[in-house]
């Protein structure tokens, strides 16, 4: 399916239903093709942790070394910092 965008404004929930049932849709603009609107995958919900390694992999991002990374999750497991770093310094 194909349609300018002035067309497919009032009609978008019915094509993010289509999109969603596989179908393609393209949303021109001057008659040239300017979004395409695909499903997205349905979430399980927590982390994707081969998109995150994937993400890390792009970038350049090594793995923290496995002390460090205790050391870093030790500190913001205080329920002090939550505090410190929502409302500031809460003793001064």
């Amino acid at each position: 399916m194909e349609l300018a965008i002035s067309a497919a404004k009032p009609r978008l929930s019915e094509l993010v239903a289509a999109a969603q049932r596989g179908e393609r849709v393209v949303i021109t603009r001057r008659g040239e093709p300017a979004a395409e609107l695909v499903a997205c995958p349905k979430r399980r919900g927590g982390l994707d942790l081969k998109k995150l390694k994937a993400d890390c992999e792009e970038l350049g991002i090594e793995q923290i070394p496995p002390d460090e990374a205790r050391k870093l999750f030790a500190e913001f497991d205080d329920p002090a910092f939550s505090r410190r770093a929502l409302f500031g310094d809460l003793d001064g």
